[in-house]
C-alpha cells in the first residue's frame, strides 16, 4: 500500500499541473447541454467569477479604515424579504417563473438569509450520513439508485426581488454575491439566465454588469433543493434548502484590484516578519489600461510600517500582477493567546485620475511548519506555530441557528466565541465547509486557530469502490470545491490547517486536492494539509484520527509517529456525555507528538418550535414527520444548546484545556509547582491565587507572587502550619488563576484555571450519641406492614409495596405521598446508554426498581434503638440488603449491602450506528465488551415535599458532574435549589448527579431533612422522577424510526424499538412534578463519551455486579437552629 502511495503522488503531482485553475477556464460546462446542470455531474459552475479574496472596496484610505465591510458606498445589500414560489417537485415548475414581467399573485414573502424549511416551505430533514432524497437498502445501506440519481420530487424555490443599480456605479463593473445558496442555484437577471453554482458553502460570484440597466432591475434566484452536487454534502447536520447567507452587490473600477496575496510569515528566529504582497489587477475595459498600486501596512496604533507603489499596465479585458517584498524587525506576531493583527490598505488608482480603489485587509504574522522537534529524550516531527509545538484545545462546529436554520448572525458568532475563549478553547475545525466571511474576520480579531475544510462529504455512499473519491468523473467537483475554499480564505491569519473534506472515502480525487494546496502553499504559507480518511497515508501531513480512546492515545504517544496526531473528532457531546476527556487530555499533555484533539461538536443543531399547547423545545430529526427520513436526535450533541446555554461538561472541558497547570511537590509542607502552559504568553496579566478550607470553609487566603515567561514553572508555599487534625475535618487547598485585565473577549476578573488538593491531614468522626431523654420506641409487626413509633417520630415499612411509606419527627411527614426509601438502580438512560445498548442489556435493573421482591423482613432492638432488617431477592437472582436503624430522637441510619451476581449481561445487536460509524482506532475493540453483568446505579431514592427545595451540600460542585467527569468540579460547600439542578438536555435524561458528596440538606421554610455519608455518596435532587427522564416511558411519544427505505417504514414494529431506540421526547415533556425525589447512591455509573454508539463507561467507571458492596447513610432532621458543622462531622 505504500508503495502504490508513493506511485499515485507522484503520478498525481504530474496531473495536477496539468489541471487549468484560471479564470478563463474555471467553468466546466457540457458542451451540448442535453441534460441540466443540476443533474450533470459534469457541471459544477456556470458563468462564475474564478474565486478570490473577499474583500471589499473604499473610495478613500479614511473609508476603508473606518468603515465596516457593508459601509461601503459600493456595497449593497439584498438581504430582507424577497417574493417567493415554491413547488415539491421540479416538473411543477412554470415555464416564465423567471422571466421579469411574471405575475405574483401566488408568490409568498420569504425572509433572506434563512433556510426555506425553516419558514414553512418543504419539509426540514436531518440525518447523518445517508442521502435523504434517495431510499437506500436496508441490508447494504448503499442507495437504491446508482448515483448521480435524483429524484422527480425534488423541490424548487424560486426567489425574486428587485435590484436598483445606483447612478455612481455607471461605468463600473457590477457583482452579484451568493454567500451560500443550497444546493443548486440559477441566477437571472432580467429574464436572462446569468450562471449557476453549486459549492453550498462558498460565495458564487457573478459579474452582471451586461445583464443589469441603471435603476430598477429584476433578479430571480431559482434553487434546485438537491443537485448532483448534493452527493458531496452528505454532512451530518439538518439537510435544508434556499439562501443560508448574504446576499449583496457590489462594484469596482474598470481597471480594480483582481485578488491578492499575503504572506505574512517569520524568519528563522520567529523575531522578525517576512512580508510579501502579490496584487492582480483586472482590466475590464476595451483599451489598455494603466494604474498605480501602492500599499500600506498599518499597526495595531495605526501607524505606517511598510509602505510601497508600483505601476502597472493591463490589456484590455486582461491581468496583470505586481509584487512587493519587505521586512519587519520585532514584528507583532499572530497567535491564538495574542492575536496581533496589522492592517493592509491596497490601492489601485488608474492613469490620469486622482483617486481610485481602496481594499483594506487584516494581516498576522505567523509561521506553520511541521520539522523535527525534539522534548527531552526524543525527537518527534511536530507541528509548530511560531516556533512552538502548540497544542490545539479545539471544537468541530456546524453553521446552526434555531431560528433561521444554517443562517449565523454576527451575534451568535459573538456569544459562541465568547463562550469558547471563556473555556480555553483555542481551535475551531470548520465541520464540514468553509464558513462565512464574518466568521474568519472575527477568529482573525479574536485569536481562534482554524482548521478549515472542504465543502466535500459522500459518507452516504461509503468509503469503498462507490466512493465519489475514487471516480474521475467527479473529479472536477472535488477539485472546485477545494478551490474555491483556498481562493476565499488563503489570506486570514487565523486559518492555520487546510482540511480536504470529512468521510468521504479516499481515492484518487484526493491525492489531486491535496497536491493542488501543498503546490499553493509551497511558497506561501505553508499550511499544514489533512484528511481524516486518509489514515496514515500520504495525502495528509497529520495523522487526524476520530473518537480514539485514552489508551490508544497513551499508545501511540508512547510509541511515536512519524507525524503530529491531532484526532480531528473526539469526546462525543451527545446529551450527558463527554466522560474520560481528563485522562484523554493526560496522554495529550504527557507526549509532544499529541497536540491536541477537536470535540464532537460544540452546539446542539435543535430548531426552535412550538407545541400544540404553545410549550417551546427544541426539535430534531424526526419533528417533521412520522415517515421523514430521520436519525432522530444524533443531530444533538454539542457542548451548548442550541439558544447557546453550556452544557455542564463544558466545565470538565475549561478544566482539561487549561492553560496553568499546578502539581503537588509535599502536601504536607504546602509546596506546589504552578506551570504556564501557554507558548507566548508570560503571567504578567495574572493573579494566583489560594485559600484553604476547613470542612468547606475557608479558613485562610491569599496571592502568590507568581512570574513566568512562557512554557516555564516555579515552585511557590502557603502556610500551613496551624492546621491540625480534628475529629471529622477535612482540608482542601484552592488554586485560582484569574485574568487582571480584560483580553479577546475574556473579561478582567475572569477565572482561567483552577486546582484542588485535599491535604493529607485528617482524624476519624466521633460517635454520635443521643443526649436527650427521648420517649420509647414501640413496635408494630404486622403482616403487611413494620412500625416503629413514639410521639416524636414515626416509620413505616410496607412489606407487600417494600417500600418505606412514612417517616415523621414531630409533625413533618418527610415523606411525599408514601414514597419513602426504596432500592434504585436505574437511571434515565442518557444518549450514549442507547449508543451502547445498556436499555435494553441492563433491562433487569429497570425491573429491580421497580418491582420490588421482599423475601424477608426482621426486626430487633438495640438499645433504645430498634433495626428493620429488609432483603430483596433482585431480578438478576441477587440480594439486596437494607437495614435501618431508628433512633428514639428521629435519626434514622439506612445501611446496604449488595449481594453479587454472576448473571451474565443479555447480549443486543451491533448498532447500524456502530456498524457505519466513523473510523476511530478502537472501532473493533470497543464493540467487543465484556459479557459480565454491570449496573447502572446502586442506591435508593425517596420523594420529599415540593417545599423542601432548598440543597445545601458539601461534595463535587457546583455545577452537575459523574464518576467520569468530576475534574472540573471541585469538593465545596454549595447552595442551589432542586429546581436548579435540573439540566434541560435537549432530549431528556439523566441529570443534574454530584459526586463524592460528604453530606446534603434539603430544606424548606419551617423543616429540613439533613443526609449525611457515611464514607461519600452520590446525589440527585430534582422535582422530577427517574421515570421522566426514562425516554422509553414517555409512551405518548412515537419512538425514533429511521425511514431510510420503504422497507423501513412497512416493518415498523413497537415492539422492535422497546428499550432500544429513544422515544421523540424534547425539554417541554418535562414539567416540575408537586415533589422532590431525591436518588442517594453508592456509585452512579459514568456518562462514557468516546463516542455514541457502543462505548460503555470504562471499567474504573462500571459497577460490576459480581461484586459485594456495602455502604449507608443518615437522615437526620433538622431545623433552622441546627448545627450543620457540628451535626456532619460525627459517625452515625
Amino acid at each position: 500500500m505504500k508503495k502504490l502511495s508513493v506511485y499515485l503522488a507522484g503520478v498525481l503531482t504530474l496531473l495536477v499541473f496539468a489541471l487549468s485553475v484560471n479564470a478563463q477556464e474555471y467553468d466546466y460546462i457540457s458542451k451540448e447541454r442535453k441534460t441540466p446542470y443540476w443533474r450533470d455531474v459534469n457541471v459544477v459552475k456556470a458563468h462564475k467569477e474564478y474565486p478570490r479574496t473577499q474583500f471589499m472596496t473604499f473610495e478613500n484610505e479614511n473609508d476603508a479604515l473606518s468603515k465596516k465591510f457593508e459601509e461601503s458606498e459600493y456595497y449593497i445589500s439584498l438581504n430582507g424579504t424577497w417574493k417567493f414560489y415554491f413547488v415539491e417537485s421540479y416538473t411543477e415548475l412554470p415555464e416564465n417563473v423567471t422571466d421579469s414581467a411574471v405575475v405574483l399573485t401566488d408568490w409568498k414573502d420569504i425572509k433572506v438569509p434563512g433556510n426555506w424549511e425553516i419558514q414553512g416551505f418543504g419539509t426540514p430533514i436531518y440525518v447523518n450520513h445517508p442521502y435523504e432524497f434517495v431510499e437506500r437498502d436496508p441490508k447494504t445501506f448503499y442507495p437504491k439508485m446508482e448515483a448521480p440519481y435524483l429524484p422527480e420530487e425534488t423541490p424548487v424555490g424560486v426567489y425574486r426581488r428587485e435590484i436598483n443599480i445606483p447612478e455612481n456605479w455607471n461605468d463600473r463593473e457590477i457583482f452579484l454575491t451568493l454567500d451560500g445558496a443550497k444546493s443548486g442555484v440559477y441566477v437571472y437577471i432580467n429574464g436572462k439566465e446569468v450562471g449557476y453554482s453549486e459549492d453550498s458553502k462558498t460565495s458564487a460570484e457573478f459579474n452582471i454588469t451586461k445583464y443589469v440597466n441603471e435603476g430598477t432591475n429584476s433578479l430571480v434566484l431559482k434553487i434546485y433543493r438537491w443537485s448532483t452536487g448534493s452527493y458531496l454534502e452528505a454532512q451530518d447536520f439538518w439537510r435544508i434548502s434556499g439562501i443560508e447567507r448574504d446576499v449583496f452587490l457590489w462594484s469596482q473600477a474598470k481597471t480594480s484590484l483582481r485578488d491578492f496575496r499575503v504572506k505574512s510569515t517569520l524568519d528563522d528566529s520567529y523575531l522578525n516578519g517576512i512580508f510579501e504582497l502579490e496584487t492582480t489587477v483586472r482590466n475590464y475595459s476595451q483599451a489598455v489600461s494603466y494604474a498605480n498600486v501602492s500599499y500600506k501596512l498599518l499597526d495595531s496604533d495605526g501607524n505606517t510600517v511598510l509602505s510601497d507603489s508600483k505601476p502597472i499596465g493591463v490589456q484590455r479585458g486582461g491581468e496583470s500582477s505586481v509584487r512587493f517584498s519587505a521586512e519587519i524587525p520585532n514584528v507583532s506576531t499572530w497567535t491564538s493567546e495574542q492575536p496581533n493583527l496589522y492592517k493592509l490598505l491596497i490601492t489601485v488608482i488608474p492613469e490620469g485620475e486622482e483617486k481610485g480603489e481602496v481594499v483594506p485587509y487584516p494581516v498576522g504574522f505567523r509561521r506553520f511548519e511541521i520539522v523535527p522537534y525534539k522534548t527531552g529524550d526524543r525527537i518527534d516531527r511536530l507541528f509548530l506555530v511560531n516556533g512552538q509545538p502548540i497544542k490545539l484545545k479545539g471544537v468541530n462546529i456546524h453553521e446552526t441557528n434555531p431560528e433561521t436554520g444554517h443562517y449565523v448572525t454576527e451575534d451568535i458568532m459573538i456569544k459562541d466565541f465568547t463562550l469558547m475563549k471563556l473555556n480555553n478553547i483555542n481551535s475551531v475545525r470548520l465541520s464540514h465547509y468553509p464558513q462565512s466571511r464574518r466568521f474568519y474576520e472575527l477568529c482573525n480579531i479574536y485569536g481562534l486557530y482554524v482548521y478549515d475544510e472542504a465543502n466535500i462529504e459522500s459518507h452516504g455512499l461509503y468509503y469503498g469502490e462507490k466512493s465519489p473519491s475514487k471516480h474521475p468523473e467527479w473529479e472536477q467537483a472535488h477539485m472546485d470545491r477545494t478551490i474555491n475554499m483556498f481562493e476565499r480564505n488563503k489570506n486570514h491569519p487565523s486559518v492555520t490547517i487546510w482540511s480536504l473534506g470529512n468521510e468521504a472515502g479516499n481515492g484518487i480525487n484526493f491525492f489531486h486536492t491535496y497536491r493542488y494546496l501543498k503546490d499553493q502553499e509551497r511558497d506561501f504559507m505553508n499550511r499544514p494539509v489533512n484528511y481524516e480518511r486518509s489514515l496514515w497515508d500520504l495525502n495528509t501531513d497529520m495523522y487526524v484520527p476520530q473518537y480514539p480512546s485514552a489508551a490508544w492515545l497513551e499508545e501511540i504517544g508512547a510509541k511515536g509517529s512519524d507525524r503530529p496526531v491531532i484526532p480531528s473528532e473526539y469526546s462525543h457531546a451527545m446529551g450527558n456525555s463527554n466522560g474520560n476527556i481528563d485522562i484523554q487530555w493526560e496522554a495529550i499533555y504527557k507526549y509532544p507528538n499529541l497536540q491536541g484533539a477537536y470535540i464532537w461538536d460544540w452546539v446542539d443543531q435543535g430548531i426552535a418550535k412550538k407545541d400544540e399547547d404553545g410549550r417551546s423545545f427544541w426539535a430534531y430529526g424526526g419533528d417533521y414527520g412520522i415517515d421523514t427520513p430521520s436519525d432522530g436526535n444524533f443531530v444533538i450533541n454539542g457542548l451548548v444548546d442550541p439558544g447557546r446555554v453550556p452544557h455542564p461538561a463544558v466545565a470538565e472541558v475549561k478544566y482539561v484545556h487549561q492553560n496553568f497547570a499546578f502539581e503537588a511537590i509535599d502536601l504536607k509542607e504546602g509546596i506546589f509547582k504552578v506551570i504556564n502552559r501557554q507558548y507566548f504568553t508570560d503571567t504578567e496579566n495574572y493573579k494566583f491565587l489560594y485559600n484553604v478550607t476547613e470542612n468547606g470553609n475557608i479558613i485562610s487566603e491569599g496571592e502568590l507572587s507568581v512570574s513566568l515567561l512562557p512554557q516555564q514553572w516555579i515552585q511557590v508555599s502557603i502556610p500551613l502550619d496551624k492546621l491540625e487534625s480534628k475529629p471529622g475535618v477535612e482540608y482542601f487547598v484552592n488554586f485560582e488563576v484569574v485574568q487582571k485585565e480584560a483580553q479577546s473577549l475574556v473579561p478582567a476578573g475572569h477565572i482561567v484555571a483552577i486546582e484542588q488538593f485535599k491535604l493529607p491531614i485528617t482524624s476519624p468522626k466521633q460517635t454520635y450519641s443521643e443526649k436527650n431523654n427521648y420517649p420509647a420506641l414501640k413496635v408494630n409487626d404486622t403482616e403487611k406492614s413494620i412500625s416503629i413509633s413514639s410521639t416524636v417520630v414515626k416509620f413505616e415499612f410496607d412489606k407487600s409495596k417494600g417500600i418505606v411509606t412514612s417517616y415523621k419527627v414531630g409533625k413533618n411527614e418527610y415523606f411525599k405521598d408514601g414514597f419513602g426509601i426504596q432500592p434504585n438502580f436505574w437511571r434515565g438512560p442518557n444518549d450514549n446508554d442507547y449508543g451502547n445498548g445498556a436499555p435494553q442489556r441492563l433491562q433487569v435493573w429497570k425491573q429491580s426498581s421497580k418491582n420490588f421482591n421482599v423475601i424477608e423482613t426482621k426486626v430487633s432492638p438495640e438499645g433504645d434503638n430498634f433495626i428493620v432488617d429488609v432483603t430483596y431477592l433482585l431480578a438478576a437472582g441477587n440480594l439486596y440488603n437494607v437495614k435501618y436503624k431508628i433512633l428514639p430522637s428521629g435519626i434514622l441510619n439506612v445501611n446496604v449491602l449488595f449481594h453479587s451476581t454472576d448473571v451474565e449481561e443479555k447480549s443486543i445487536e451491533a448498532s447500524e450506528a456502530a456498524i457505519t460509524a466513523t473510523f476511530s482506532p478502537e472501532a473493533s475493540a470497543a464493540r467487543k465488551a465484556s459479557s459480565s453483568l454491570t449496573v447502572p446505579r446502586i442506591g435508593v431514592r425517596f420523594r420529599l415535599p415540593a417545599t423542601m427545595n432548598n440543597v445545601e451540600y458539601f461534595g463535587k460542585g457546583p455545577g452537575e458532574n459523574y464518576v467520569d467527569r468530576a475534574s472540573g468540579s471541585k469538593v465545596g460547600r454549595y447552595k442551589t435549589t432542586a429546581d436548579d439542578m435540573y439540566v434541560a438536555y435537549t432530549r431528556p435524561q439523566e441529570n443534574g448527579h454530584r459526586t463524592d458528596t460528604r453530606w446534603v440538606s434539603l430544606t424548606g421554610k419551617n423543616n429540613g431533612l439533613l443526609v449525611v455519608a457515611d464514607n461519600t455518596i452520590g446525589f440527585n435532587a430534582l422535582r422530577n422522577s427517574v421515570e421522566d427522564f426514562d425516554s422509553e416511558e414517555a409512551t405518548h411519544r412515537p419512538y425514533q424510526w429511521n425511514n431510510f427505505s420503504s422497507e423501513e417504514i412497512a416493518s415498523r414494529e413497537d415492539e422492535n424499538a422497546r428499550n432500544r431506540k429513544p422515544r421523540q421526547t424534547h425539554i417541554n415533556d418535562i414539567t416540575p412534578q408537586d415533589f422532590v425525589e431525591v436518588c442517594i447512591d453508592m456509585k452512579q455509573h459514568g456518562v462514557a463519551g468516546y463516542n455514541s454508539w457502543g462505548a460503555r463507561p470504562l471499567p474504573e467507571y462500571s459497577i460490576p455486579a459480581n461484586k459485594n458492596y456495602s455502604w449507608g447513610f443518615t437522615l437526620i432532621p433538622i431545623s433552622e437552629k441546627s448545627d450543620i458543622n457540628s451535626l456532619t462531622k460525627l459517625k452515625y
